[in-house]
């Protein structure tokens, strides 16, 4: 691992969309798009391409327009989800998926109604699915913060295994204090 560089991943145009009154038309989008690839971001994560036709089309033009930064589409370990992404980075110089899911034991159990091992699985075929369309496929780990640091390793070393080239470790639910998320990212380190 190399620590001689920090990448800028901005995600203003996918996650800043889900705050209250913020909605970007198409022209806004591309012009978000332009603004982050002048200020040298390095990943721009263009939007949700599932989630509706709007966003779809937004990461097509803003594929088709960025030159230099990667551009990243989000989907969840779904098959649907990853080849809907797919198709719309195709036309990315630098395209990246950014797939995941949920690995705390609360989304395991309530949301998924499954288990570790399955989770682990399916984990593991989505990153491989998204490979099969780019090879810049960056995993998150959904509600990482509330995740056992045993399991999580599991995953994040699964995933990694599986050809992830990115890992996110996101406490989704704003679970940790600072010195305990620092010791969990500690964990990882050590133990991956």
């Amino acid at each position: 691992m190399t620590n001689d560089r920090v990448f800028i991943f901005d995600t203003t145009l996918r996650d800043g969309e889900q705050v209250p009154g913020c909605k970007l038309n198409m022209a806004q989008k591309l012009e978000v798009a332009e603004m982050l690839e002048s200020l040298g971001v390095d990943i721009i994560e263009a939007g949700f391409p599932i989630s509706s036709p709007g966003d779809f089309q937004a990461v097509e033009a803003i594929s088709r327009q960025v030159r230099e930064a990667t551009v990243c589409g989000l989907s969840r370990s779904v098959q649907k989800d990853i080849e809907v992404a797919a198709a719309a980075l195709k036309h990315a110089r630098r395209p990246r998926i950014h797939t995941g899911i949920g690995t705390s034991d609360s989304h395991i159990r309530y949301k998924f109604k499954s288990t570790r091992e399955e989770i682990l699985e399916r984990a593991v075929w989505a990153v491989k699915l998204a490979r099969n369309f780019v090879d810049d496929v960056e995993f998150y780990a959904e509600d990482a913060g509330r995740t056992d640091n045993e399991y999580l390793a599991r995953v994040i070393e699964a995933v990694i295994n599986a050809g992830a080239t990115v890992v996110n470790i996101p406490d989704t639910t704003g679970y940790c204090l600072p010195d305990e998320y620092g010791a969990k990212i500690a964990y990882l380190r050590d133990h991956v």
